[in-house]
């Protein structure tokens, strides 16, 4: 019998997700194929089929679009420290995954993000690594669903943006590999920028990898203002003047003011690591906010970059005791430059700190791309005090989906898309400091869900004036099913496999979330 487990009850393993390959003939004599269960199914099982043509009844993902070479995969494939540490199971079952399948796709016509879904790829099997695409529907993260609008993240009052710039430099251009190398490449570089800017309108922009001294900070301050003209960005002057990155703060002084100027620590390297608190103008609830560029990932440094973790956590134990702060609630963000499940994030995960990619997204949160393999290591993470006032998460993928070749220096293509190698991160709050933090780790998981063996009951997500609905996700990002929901105790049938799920709702604009294992 299948049971119905909230997510906290149980971990499974990707082995258990889904039951073995099946293979049927239609009556035309097509062969359809389902891949049910990745610890055992590889491109292996297409062997007897080369030189045929097949149907997959699960959706082929992009998970490479280099130069216009397409490879394709049954699910999207992460970095396995994004999901478990180094000899966990959870960081081997991931390893498992990616190396069971990876096909180069050709025959695709116009241009396709990494992320978007092949329904019903029809193709023929050249080899058990190729294959020749003659039908399918394409579905999902594409560039126009992305212009549309940001992601879900609730009924916020705030708006911070966390956001890599991939060198952005004024003064100093063609120095080695950091930046444009030409005032007229830096010209293009920043009308993509500016257009990533204006479209995500944060109230609150913590800016990575930006020239030191205030120069690069100014023009991008002032191209906001003039492509926002209600908003009044301002940021913090600064001493530096080398030719070096820094961080920085841009903020909308119509809605927030800084309490003092902001604080910093220069452990491992300088500039690179400022925290400040904000004071919304609106209700007068404050929050500290850090922003951050730990050393490179190319240098091997996780002891300094551990450093730098613990020099953070240190600075704001000095900084919230400050009398003019007078407040605890702490939003850390920035390019931390390591996974999910390193020894830097253990250390302000130790500390207290909650991860808002897994909080939100559980698995399935990426901001960053390489060798095609998904991750993350632009980080949110917030303390337990500030929690229950974040009513979303999410990056925005508008890089690390894109082609390369998309870049300032590469193309003459002047949209936002690939202004950045890194996902700007995006996390709405709603400041409140009489709300209680509520300890499981999961978004707005008040008791919206009940459940028994074969039905999922969500109740009290009903409303009459605006329309909500559900959705069931496998943690690979294959939507199962979606529904309007139309009564105050609406019954939803389980999935038929076994496995484990993502449940959200949205209901009143916001997201409820669940984990469930089905069984």
């Amino acid at each position: 019998m299948r049971k119905f487990l909230k997510h906290n009850t149980m971990k499974i393993r990707f082995s258990l997700l889904i039951p073995a390959l099946l293979l049927c003939l239609t009556a035309v004599g097509e062969v359809h194929i389902s891949i049910d269960d990745p610890s055992t199914w590889s491109g292996q099982s297409l062997a007897p089929y080369v030189g045929e043509t097949v149907i997959f009844d699960v959706p082929m993902i992009v998970c490479g679009n280099a130069n216009g070479s397409y490879t394709v995969s049954p699910w999207r494939r992460f970095q396995p420290e994004s999901h478990g540490f180094a000899g966990t199971a959870d960081y081997s079952s991931t390893v498992r995954i990616n190396n069971t399948c990876m096909f180069s796709l050709s025959g695709v016509s116009g241009y396709h993000r990494c992320g978007e879904k092949i329904i019903g790829l029809k193709a023929k099997v050249n080899s058990t690594s190729s294959l020749s695409m003659s039908g399918g529907t394409w579905q999902g993260n594409t560039r126009a669903e992305l212009e549309a609008g940001l992601p879900e993240l609730g009924d916020y009052r705030l708006l911070v943006c966390g956001f890599n710039l991939e060198n952005y430099f004024v003064a100093h251009l063609g120095r080695d590999y950091m930046g444009a190398n030409s005032y007229s490449e830096h010209q293009d570089q920043r009308a993509k920028i500016s257009k990533a800017l204006k479209q995500i309108n944060a109230d609150i922009y913590g800016l990575v990898e930006l020239e030191q001294g205030n120069d690069a900070v100014e023009e991008i301050v002032n191209d906001l203002n003039k492509n926002l003209p209600l908003r009044h960005y301002q940021y913090f002057s600064d001493a530096s003047s080398g030719s070096f990155q820094k961080v920085e703060f841009v903020y909308d002084a119509n809605k927030v003011a800084p309490i003092g100027v902001p604080a910093g620590t220069d452990v491992e390297v300088q500039y690179r690591k400022k925290m400040i608190c904000f004071r919304e103008l609106s209700t007068g609830e404050r929050f500290i906010f850090s922003i951050n560029h730990f050393k490179a990932m190319n240098t091997g440094a996780e002891d300094r970059r551990k450093n730098e973790a613990i020099a953070v956590m240190d600075l704001y134990s000095a900084y919230y005791g400050n009398k003019t702060v007078n407040d605890r609630d702490l939003l850390v963000m920035g390019d931390l430059n390591c996974y999910a499940f390193t020894e830097p994030i253990k250390q302000f995960t130790d500390r207290g700190m909650l991860d808002l990619h897994r909080a939100f997204h559980e698995d399935s949160s990426y901001s960053y791309m390489f060798g095609g393999l998904a991750s993350y290591i632009d980080h949110a993470l917030c303390n337990t005090t500030l929690y229950s006032q974040v009513t979303g998460m999410s990056a925005y993928h508008i890089n690390s989906d894109e082609d390369d070749k998309y870049t300032y220096d590469k193309s003459s293509d002047a949209s936002m898309f690939r202004c950045s190698d890194h996902d700007p991160v995006l996390v709405g709050l709603r400041l409140d400091s009489t709300l209680v933090y509520n300890p499981t780790p999961i978004v707005n998981s008040a008791d919206i869900f009940s459940g028994d063996a074969d039905h999922l009951t969500i109740l009290n997500a009903h409303n009459k004036d605006r329309k909500s609905f559900y959705a069931i996700y496998s943690v690979h990002g294959w939507m199962v099913k979606r529904e309007e929901i139309t009564s105050d105790y609406f019954s939803v049938s389980l999935p038929s496999e076994p496995g484990m799920y993502i449940v959200y709702v949205y209901y009143d604009g916001q997201t409820y979330q669940r984990r469930i294992i089905v069984r």
